[in-house]
């Protein structure tokens, strides 16, 4: 795909303006960081830590069993030696960073941290916990902070006797190499916590973006109509790699089918559970879980190379009742029946106030999800292939799912004739 000078010109434009936060004062001091702590040393809280390390700030990482702290800072290490042997920086570099990084069992060991980071299991109870344990531990005026990816950090905070020290910060995976944090702002969230996550995120590199408190926050719940609707494809005819390659042309690096395949398909699910979504099941008690187990929705070469499966086109057909005979819905079908449902969503986020601006969640998709940045982003684009047509999608969708109804902005300016870009 052809690059736009002009969309390039417009994401880096949405990226500054994604510094701003709407409705504080300007002369709102962040707060200085110059120790993290932080709870969990497993994939994500490894690479959360790295980002601080990178720069020469000490990081804390409390563990609950040395097993696990081990293996955590063992994997960190052989990231820096990987990174080390690429010629990234040089081989010194290595323990001086690990030097940065300091393991432990002990929780009140985080006591004089000024960022605490919690980046555990996705568990409402367990960050529950965790954080009134924190609050009994940090001193006075810490930030305290969630990994969340979409759970409710208004709860989080409730839990605590200063919810006004208590933010999302959502980083991605994996954290030492993802661009995008999403920066949760809660109801009880202070001006300066906020002006310190903002200004924290871009000290460690990070492109970072201000969002509200609702499930799966803005890139989540966005992503979330676009693989029902994918799965939706499967059941009217079309294959995984039909919508793939549809996603793949449009210039995303990867199909949904594709990523279900690299996070592995089991996750939350346990042998001979009955799920909503019977494919899955069926590929898993299959022990067709993904690239770890050599198969998926593809099949996997001895270098993970996927190529399409007859099986999995056997299974699709008997497990969703597809038809034989009818014609596979049409690359532009595809595209629309995947892309507009997501914009539609992002419109609800607009009118919700969970996003500050249309060039924000451009900005979340760009950098959290791949999405082909010389289209400028999914509102962008949307503006560009005409909102009515958008429009005109999601009814047809919400005739047999009300979820799916055009959002009450995206109607309004698809009537008057306007754009995202006009708000």
């Amino acid at each position: 795909m052809t690059n736009d000078p002009a969309n390039a010109a417009y994401v880096e434009e949405a990226i500054s303006r994604a510094n701003g936060i709407d409705d504080i004062s300007p002369d709102t001091q962040p707060l200085p960081i110059s120790k993290v702590g932080i709870v969990g040393a497993g994939t994500m809280g490894g690479g959360i830590a790295m980002n601080f390390a990178n720069i020469g700030i000490p990081v804390v990482i409390v563990e609950t069993k040395q097993e696990a702290l081990s293996r955590g800072m063992k994997t960190v290490r052989a990231n820096y030696q990987r990174s080390a042997d690429r010629g990234r920086f040089p081989m010194e570099e290595v323990d001086a960073r690990m030097n940065a990084i300091t393991g432990t069992l002990d929780m009140t060991d985080l006591g004089d941290c000024d960022l605490i980071i919690e980046a555990v299991f996705e568990s409402m109870d367990l960050k529950k916990s965790i954080f009134h344990q924190l609050d009994g531990i940090a001193k006075a005026g810490a930030i305290l902070a969630s990994n969340t990816s979409g759970l409710d950090v208004d709860q989080i905070a409730s839990v605590t006797s200063r919810p006004d020290a208590v933010v999302g910060l959502h980083f991605f995976s994996p954290a030492n190499v993802m661009k995008l944090v999403e920066v949760v702002r809660g109801a009880a969230t202070s001006e300066t916590a906020l002006a310190t996550a903002m200004k924290m995120a871009r000290d460690i590199g990070k492109v970072a973006v201000i969002v509200g408190v609702c499930p799966g926050f803005v890139g989540n719940r966005m992503l979330y109509p676009r693989q029902v609707q994918a799965n939706a494809l499967l059941a009217r005819g079309a294959m995984p790699w039909d919508v793939d390659r549809v996603l793949k042309d449009f210039g995303f690096k990867m199909g949904p089918f594709e990523m279900s395949d690299l996070a592995g398909l089991d996750i939350g699910w346990s042998k001979g559970a009955k799920t909503r979504d019977p494919l899955r099941d069926a590929l898993c008690e299959a022990d067709r879980r993904g690239q770890k187990t050599g198969a998926g929705f593809y099949d996997y070469d001895e270098n993970r190379r996927p190529s399409s499966s007859p099986f999995v086109a056997d299974l699709i057909r008997s497990t969703l009742n597809s038809p034989t005979d009818a014609p596979v819905p049409s690359d532009e079908e595809i595209l629309e029946s995947c892309l507009f449902p997501l914009v539609n969503e992002g419109a609800k986020i607009l009118q919700e106030g969970k996003a500050q601006r249309p060039s924000d969640i451009d900005v979340v998709w760009v950098f959290g999800y791949g999405w082909p940045q010389h289209t400028g982003g999914p509102m962008r684009w949307a503006d560009s292939v005409g909102l009515d047509r958008v429009v005109a999608r999601a009814e047809a969708l919400g005739a047999g799912n009300s979820w799916y109804k055009p959002a009450d902005l995206l109607v309004r300016l698809a009537a008057e004739g306007r754009t995202f870009a006009s708000l």
